[in-house]
């Protein structure tokens, strides 16, 4: 199930737990980002397992379209995650509606 960029605004204010990854590329994380952790989407193969504590535990990822995390997304899905989602419109979606 994916998550708007509106319902995880709101998730981030109130300050709720969950594991929240970037999967774009370095230059772009340092021009702006959200604070998730950072794992290019090159790289998410090989750092999946380092997120096994967290098989069952929501996991949120973005990029700046939302096409990048959907493919993480469905990497995590391959590899057992049971509450993977993706946020639809990524960076580009949260700039138009919330600015930076």
């Amino acid at each position: 199930m994916d998550i708007t960029v509106t319902e995880l605004k709101q998730r981030l204010d109130a300050g709720e737990q969950f594991v929240f990854i970037d999967v774009r590329e370095p230059h772009e994380f340092e021009e702006f980002n959200l604070g998730a952790q950072l794992i290019p989407l090159g790289t998410v193969v090989d750092k999946i397992g380092e997120f096994e504590q967290h098989r069952d535990d929501e996991i949120i990822i973005h990029c700046r379209s939302g096409k990048r995390s959907a493919m993480a997304q469905m990497l995590f899905q391959q590899a057992g995650f049971t509450n993977v989602r993706n946020v639809e419109g990524g960076i580009l979606d949260w700039i138009d509606k919330f600015g930076r």
